[in-house]
């Protein structure tokens, strides 16, 4: 068996251990060095040349995105992020993978047997999938990736019924289910089809293809039956905007 070598920059202490655990038990990987903060990270990988780095985005003094920029070679790529958006930038250019933290030794040895299995990236992929990350482009997501049950996926828009502020997350409603991302929704609007969602209120959209009927309250505003019985109430301004709708 060919076994590579690993570098792990990382700045949480439990999420460093983690992978070093997850390295050591794994046959086909040999551990090379580590690093908690960016500067330390672009220096030590330019001297170890490593074949794999598990790379953090938030570090100290610099960021994983600018390490691999300062980087004169293209190693293997693992992200490891708590933030959605760079998930799904990896997912969709298929450049690099991610490991979205807390991740379990599934989803550790999962992205290792995809990084064995495919070459890596070239300079202009990995250099697409960092600008790409850095610098968003604005414009409509066709999916959202989910978590269920220790499970990462992508989920489409057009299946999403509704969806819900909850503190810092937004709730999203679909096949059923409700599911957990870490993105403000009023950022999810942003970039979600407006023919097809509407804002009803400020904690709350709606999948105008998943409503059953509306019809208006005591106090002139339109309450929203859901096709899977959930009731919404649009605000006044909203409850307006539907009915200039209405043919």
């Amino acid at each position: 068996m060919t076994v590579r070598t690993v570098f792990i920059a990382e700045d949480e202490p439990l999420a460093r251990d983690v992978l070093r655990d997850a390295v050591y038990a794994h046959p086909g990987l040999r551990l090379a060095g580590e690093a908690a903060d960016g500067a330390s990270a672009l220096a030590r990988i330019e001297c170890i040349r490593p074949q794999i780095v598990f790379m953090d985005i938030q570090m100290p003094e610099m960021t994983g995105l600018e390490v691999l920029r300062r980087l004169s070679f293209t190693p293997a790529i693992v992200f490891t992020t708590a933030y959605d958006q760079y998930a799904v930038t990896a997912f969709e250019l298929n450049a690099v993978d991610y490991l979205l933290k807390p991740f379990t030794r599934a989803r550790f040895d999962a992205a290792v047997a995809r990084l064995l299995e495919a070459p890596a990236p070239s300079r202009e992929a990995l250099g697409a999938a960092l600008d790409a990350a850095a610098h968003p482009a604005p414009g409509r997501i066709e999916r959202i990736l989910v978590r269920d049950r220790g499970q990462i996926f992508p989920l489409a828009t057009r299946e999403i019924a509704y969806l819900k502020a909850d503190a810092k997350y937004t709730a999203i409603t679909a096949r059923g289910q409700t599911f957990l991302v870490r993105i403000g929704i009023s950022e999810l609007e942003a970039q979600l089809d407006p023919a097809r969602f509407m804002r009803i209120h400020r904690s709350a959209l709606v999948n105008l293809d998943f409503v059953e009927a509306m019809k208006a309250d005591d106090q002139s505003q339109l309450v929203i039956r859901m096709r899977d019985g959930a009731v919404l109430t649009a605000s006044r301004e909203a409850s307006k905007v539907l009915r200039d709708m209405a043919i």
